[in-house]
């Protein structure tokens, strides 16, 4: 055999080599690409996204979109040829696997904590959007969860209103971690706390809880990288109880990153006029009670399905815009966020047709 026609055999055989390698070896990557959007203030599987009873609402046009993102399952094993398509494609992003299923989480867990904090989100939406609204929100702390096999299993549950802990007044969340670390493990810590089945009662026949029971703990310590503090194996969380009826129609959806566009959508639904003006703005970020937007993940594929379902501005979160600058689908304009009150503003600048007063955006931020 010519040298030439066994040079050109051996590497074409090398070349099938490589490419049966490449499909068939697996790499610890997994993909992200644009999922559904969803006009919150429209329908979804025949309807309203957004249902109020007990309150007037108004007629309102236009778009205010919640975007997502879809990702491979946790069991999928993408393979190196796959792997480099996913990098070189546009509308799809590669990332390590570890990144959406961290701890070798399952996709059963990572479903079931998306689920948790998509619930969140709504609540927080709401709240923020009828904080903003001036209409009270009557608002406590709870034990969101307790850990098994902690010194609070059994004693305290979920859904437990806390009122005090050691006598001293809890306001927020944070202030039961902070009463708790004041202590050294191995000492006592005393919930004032209204059990979730009074307080369930006392909610259902439209009164106040009264009754509360104190609860002794003694802490553990956490022993977290070699940092000693004393804990008693919960987190709190704020539940609420709304002047109205609020409800979020939208299955199949996790995450948190909802929370701006239904609270949008809300005060859409709540005022009269149209926030958008006819538009098509969509958008993403996570809010808290005080309207405060967070960033949230995969901004880049959410810019692109959103510009694919049309949408002509995305309200993006302050600390994604340097991402979501880099590679802005065209005839899309980012319009920076860092509070439900900057999006107000900037809806009443899309619909007004002051685009130039618009934060827009940019690589540095």
């Amino acid at each position: 055999m010519p040298r030439r026609t066994a040079t050109m055999l051996a590497s074409t055989l090398m070349l099938i080599a490589l490419l049966c390698a490449g499909v068939l070896i697996p790499v610890p990557y997994a993909e992200m690409s644009p999922g559904p959007t969803v006009n919150t203030l429209g329908e979804h599987d025949g309807e309203p996204v957004l249902q109020v009873s007990g309150r007037r609402t108004y007629p309102a046009d236009g778009h205010l979109n919640m975007t997502t993102v879809r990702v491979t399952s946790a069991d999928f094993r993408m393979n190196l040829v796959e792997a480099v398509y996913g990098w070189l494609a546009h509308d799809t992003k590669v990332v390590p696997h570890d990144t959406l299923y961290p701890d070798g989480k399952t996709e059963e867990q990572s479903t079931q904590e998306n689920a948790e904090e998509f619930s969140q989100s709504q609540e927080s939406a709401k709240v923020a959007a009828l904080e903003k609204l001036g209409i009270p929100v009557k608002s406590w702390v709870i034990v969101s969860t307790v850990i098994k096999d902690s010194p609070a299993e059994g004693r305290l549950h979920a859904g437990d209103v806390i009122k005090a802990v050691d006598g001293k007044p809890v306001r927020q969340p944070a202030d039961v971690a902070k009463l708790v670390t004041a202590h050294k493990p191995g000492q006592k810590a005393v919930f004032t706390v209204v059990p979730a089945k009074e307080q369930a009662a006392a909610e259902k026949a439209h009164r106040t809880a009264t009754k509360t029971q104190d609860v002794t703990i003694t802490t553990a310590d956490s022993a977290d990288k070699g940092a000693h503090r004393a804990i008693v194996g919960i987190s709190a969380g704020t539940d609420h109880t709304f002047p109205f009826t609020v409800d979020i129609k939208l299955a199949d959806v996790g995450g948190p990153s909802a929370g701006l566009m239904f609270a949008l959508g809300i005060y859409d639904k709540l005022t009269p006029g149209n926030l958008t003006g006819g538009k098509f703005v969509a958008g993403t970020g996570t809010i808290d009670d005080d309207g405060t937007v967070g960033p949230i993940g995969g901004i880049e594929m959410k810019t692109v399905g959103a510009r694919d379902k049309g949408a002509e501005y995305f309200l993006t979160p302050a600390d994604n815009c340097a991402s979501a600058a880099k590679d802005t689908p065209d005839g899309l304009t980012l319009v920076k966020v860092k509070k439900i009150g900057d999006a107000l503003k900037s809806l009443e600048d899309i619909r007004e047709g002051r685009t130039a007063d618009l934060p827009k955006c940019t690589t540095k931020g």
